[in-house]
């Protein structure tokens, strides 16, 4: 595999930390920032608002931008949203950081996987956009419990500044492994992405993907809370226990689809 997919696997690592690592330090910065647990959840809850306009917007209005040059423009994005949650001053400093880096995780993997696939043979395509997404799903089993731990040890911010900096360290491999000559693909006009709104098949899909995950991920941004003031745990122990959550989530990813392919063998 061509050495340039590290570097995404790496973005994709340091997206997925600074997307989930908070909820390990919710309470940590409620109380640093003066502010309630709930009001905390909703720095996860922008975030998740900054994917959603950013996926479909974003990516409509850089269609004809050349792939490499978008990849760059959002972890340079990234990188200065991590940056401006480092040193943001209070409140609402963060929640404009959060919905930056949140715009930079839709837009880039909306073209993580395209520019994956350019990378090798179209043989090679699926396993260059798993190696992408190991980045993801690594993040979950050690970004975010290390990311927790050095939050509750050194200051939430200083998570912040890790994950920037791992940030950098992708946008500088990119720029140098990404080849500029990357195939362009059609450009998507965003209306044309409106119209599969109107196609019930995929409203169903979309109705089931939003309440899995509105439910699983409700519960998830405040795990932190819920284990130190509801089960007994010592704040301490919650970077261990997400360690266990995150292999868990690796674990059933490769299961599932495991079973997907099971499945599809046995069909007639």
């Amino acid at each position: 595999m061509p050495i340039a997919l590290f570097a995404l696997t790496l973005s994709a690592f340091a997206i997925g930390t600074t997307e989930f690592v908070i909820v390990g330090l919710i309470p940590t910065m409620a109380a640093d920032l003066g502010v309630s647990l709930p009001s905390a959840g909703l720095l996860v809850s922008l975030y998740a608002l900054g994917v959603a306009v950013g996926a479909p917007v974003l990516t409509a209005l850089t269609g004809n931008w050349k792939r490499k040059y978008v990849l760059l423009s959002v972890m340079s994005l990234f990188v200065a949203g991590n940056l401006l949650a480092w040193q943001a001053p209070g409140y609402n400093t963060l929640v404009l950081a959060r919905i930056l880096t949140g715009l930079a995780h839709g837009v880039f993997f909306s073209i993580g996987s395209t520019i994956a696939t350019g990378l090798v043979s179209k043989e090679k395509a699926a396993s260059a956009i798993a190696i992408m997404f190991t980045g993801l799903t690594v993040a979950l089993v050690t970004g975010v419990p290390l990311g927790t731990y050095i939050g509750q040890t050194f200051g939430w911010q200083t998570t912040f500044l890790v994950v920037a900096v791992l940030g950098l360290i992708a946008l500088i491999g990119s720029a140098f492994l990404v080849p500029n000559n990357l195939k362009q693909p059609p450009a998507a006009k965003l209306s044309a992405q409106m119209k599969v709104l109107a196609q019930p098949r995929l409203l169903l899909v979309y109705a089931i993907t939003a309440l899995g995950y509105g439910g699983t991920f409700t519960a998830f941004t405040y795990l932190a809370p819920i284990l130190e003031q509801v089960s007994g745990f010592d704040s301490s122990a919650v970077g261990l226990i997400m360690l266990v959550y995150g292999v868990s989530v690796a674990i059933g990813n490769i299961w599932g689809g495991k079973m997907a392919d099971s499945m599809v063998q046995l069909k007639p």
